[in-house]
């Protein structure tokens, strides 16, 4: 951005008297992408700043402090309410902040015509690729054991398994099952993949798809990982049939979105052995209720949501990106397929 399209900018931006001490965005600035951003304020102001220092050439402003809706090219969101959308006519570009897009897409006002894109950046994968190993390690090397262990003072050297012993698997081959699928291939972890194509799998890995492919997955699968996206198809996917057919004993990893689980058929294949144990890092009501069973079950390890995070610098260089390709003619290469919901 040219020093006189920062004047022009600034010529553009009056006030700062709103609730959340953010200029009044205007229209009509040479060289600028203005932009909003719908949802929660507490979560979405810090992006304001965010963009910028990263992509000072995109301006953002809270809904309130848009003066020319008309003027919006860009939406920035996470959970948008219904309507959220409806004031922007022109928009060009809806980027959510994360890896997930169901919130975005359950916005009835969302244009149909607009490129929705996700952030996939490779630190996202290769964070959420450091949280799962962690996970699987846990399980495989039962470390929760170790831990009541010292809370009772009891020195025990537990049986040990090779990691070329230990089959996991996936649900999920995108950028993030890649991420996790490579990181467990490198500690020699047997891993197989669930997912819906069957291709584009990491050297190494076995890959099931299509009808049968869940149950032959499962079948083989000692630590279950979830990394699937929501959609109508896999919503309630791990339930009381899923967790019968995984071995006795098996541990599940969940990290894909709460409303992939069935809360009460976990609880009865903990109760039962048919699964020893669980990871869960996301809830159907987040945050998870304080009087919720999960928090004190001794099966399960309760994470709030935190396997892995775009930094709001890295969404607005992924924007900034996204932007590029749209003025020449390209989409982003994190676009959004509406059909398959991710």
């Amino acid at each position: 951005m040219t020093m006189m399209d920062t004047e022009r900018c600034e010529l553009a931006l009056e006030g700062n008297d709103s609730a959340y001490g953010q200029e009044t965005v205007q229209g009509d600035v040479e060289g600028v992408l203005l932009g909003v951003v719908l949802g929660s304020p507490e979560i979405m102001t810090t992006y304001i700043g965010a963009f910028e220092q990263a992509a000072p050439h995109i301006r953002l402003a809270l809904p309130q402090d848009v003066a020319d809706p008309e003027a919006i090219t860009f939406a920035l969101a996470w959970d948008p309410d219904a309507e959220d959308f409806r004031p922007y006519p022109n928009l060009r570009l809806v980027s959510s902040i994360a890896a997930g897009v169901n919130g975005i897409l359950a916005s009835a006002s969302l244009p149909g015509d607009v490129p929705l894109m996700r952030i996939a950046g490779e630190s996202q994968a290769q964070m959420m690729a450091g949280f799962v190993t962690w996970h699987v390690l846990w399980h495989h090397r039962r470390f929760g054991d170790y831990v009541a262990h010292q809370r009772q003072a009891h020195w025990e050297r537990l049986p040990k398994r090779d990691a070329s012993d230990v089959r996991v698997g996936l649900l999920g081959a995108g950028k993030m099952g890649g991420a996790v699928a490579r990181a467990l291939k490198a500690l020699d972890y047997e891993v197989a993949i669930y997912s819906r194509s069957g291709r584009n799998l990491p050297e190494g890995v076995t890959g099931f798809s299509g009808d049968g492919g869940l149950d032959r997955l499962a079948a083989r699968s000692e630590i279950l990982i979830n990394l699937l996206p929501l959609t109508p198809e896999t919503r309630d996917i791990l339930n009381a049939e899923l967790f019968a057919r995984l071995p006795h004993g098996a541990a599940l990893i969940h990290v894909g979105r709460g409303e992939h689980l069935i809360e009460a058929d976990l609880l009865a294949a903990l109760e039962s052995g048919q699964l020893s144990a669980a990871s869960l890092d996301v809830f159907a009501v987040e945050p998870l209720p304080m009087d919720h069973v999960f928090w004190h079950h001794e099966k399960i390890v309760v994470t709030p949501h935190d396997a892995c995070d775009s930094t709001p610098s890295q969404v607005a260089q992924e924007v900034a990106e996204a932007m590029a390709r749209l003025d020449s003619g390209r989409l982003p290469t994190s676009v959004v397929n509406r059909h398959a919901g991710y």
